[in-house]
């Protein structure tokens, strides 16, 4: 993670120094690169950018943009845009769609599912090696002051990863560094227009909201560098987090061993003693570890399995959490399942600790 640049109104802020800055041309100048393009600002932005840089190097740009047909004509509008701007710049542009008969979701979720769904594939198809989204420092601030408000622990105030595989590729997020003000400057300075997408404006869902209410008021009323406290929190965490995830991870092959049968074993014994946070850290690793399903599970969820680790119960009663996570424990023995679900494989992969 980096910090953003302090310059936010300078019309030759160097976008290509930036994106270099944060990851380096030796990383991708001889592989495909996948650029995920809605048309806004942010990713015409990038996409100007990494052509420019392209001429530095010898792999592939591939433009990639995902029509959700929410938008009517509008959302049409956006697909030949990006349609005709990739052409004038002589890079390739793949478009989704939602699959015929598919429902037409209306929440941020499910939009953003349908997106990486549509990413992944195209860059298994092409043979891309990364692919690369615009998100701004900006959208860092607003992800962790969402987060603040929904309740996170010190994982979710790291905010958003710069770096995460997708697939068989890895996204990168090489503006995390630059500033919306930044990126529309550079636009300007280029006479280079944008579609904007007018429901980032509606106020029913809640990161506009933040967008467009909480955080301006934030700047206004009580610190002028709201967003730069934001982004700071963010690297503060992400540093910390790094420390206390190499204490998890030798935590983990010290009491956990996962089985061919997609169960999750745990040594109370050997885990009772530890701070909470890092009992439910160990039970998160699980989590990850098997693919299980977590936006159900909440502060009382976790806090239930730490009691059963401490409790001094040989046989403390079951229970079955979000996803149909069964959860018992005999002697010092702490099992986790997920129930058979019709056409459902665990992802969890066999080892031997414990």
């Amino acid at each position: 993670m980096t910090a953003p640049e302090t310059s936010h109104r300078d019309a030759d802020f160097d976008l290509q120094r930036a994106i270099l800055k944060a990851w380096s041309l030796d990383s991708w100048q001889d592989v495909t690169v996948l650029l995920a393009v809605s048309g806004g600002p942010d990713s015409v932005a990038l996409l100007r950018a990494m052509v420019a840089l392209k001429r530095q190097s010898s792999g592939r740009l591939v433009v990639a943009h995902f029509n959700h047909q929410t938008r009517g004509a509008a959302s049409d509008e956006d697909e030949r845009f990006v349609t005709d701007l990739s052409r004038r710049l002589g890079v390739r542009c793949e478009v989704g769609h939602p699959a015929e008969g598919s429902e037409r979701a209306r929440d941020e979720q499910s939009w953003r599912a349908d997106r990486y769904r549509f990413l992944e594939d195209v860059a298994s198809q092409m043979g891309a090696r990364y692919v690369v989204t615009a998100h701004t420092a900006d959208d860092q601030a607003e992800t962790i002051l969402h987060r603040i408000l929904r309740g996170t622990g010190l994982g979710g105030l790291t905010g958003i990863p710069r770096i995460r595989l997708l697939g068989h590729a890895t996204l990168m997020r090489p503006m995390l560094g630059v500033r919306r003000e930044q990126l529309l400057a550079y636009l300007s300075a280029r006479e280079q227009s944008y579609r904007s997408d007018a429901s980032n404006d509606e106020l029913q869902f809640t990161r506009n909201r933040i967008r467009h209410e909480l955080l301006p008021r934030l700047v206004r009323d009580y610190n002028p560098q709201a967003v730069e406290a934001l982004l700071r929190l963010g690297i503060l965490a992400h540093e910390a987090s790094d420390v206390l995830q190499g204490i998890v991870e030798k935590l983990w092959q010290q009491c956990a061993a996962t089985r061919a049968t997609g169960d999750v074993e745990i040594d109370c014994e050997r885990l009772r003693d530890e701070p909470p946070y890092l009992i439910r850290e160990v039970f998160l690793r699980a989590y990850r570890t098997c693919q299980w399903p977590m936006q159900a599970m909440g502060h009382a969820q976790w806090k239930t399995l730490e009691e059963m680790v401490r409790s001094t119960e040989s046989d403390p009663p079951s229970i079955t959490l979000p996803g149909a996570i069964h959860v018992s424990r005999e002697g010092q023995r702490l099992t986790l399942r997920q129930m058979k679900q019709r056409g459902k494989k665990s992802a969890c992969s066999s080892t031997d600790s414990l």
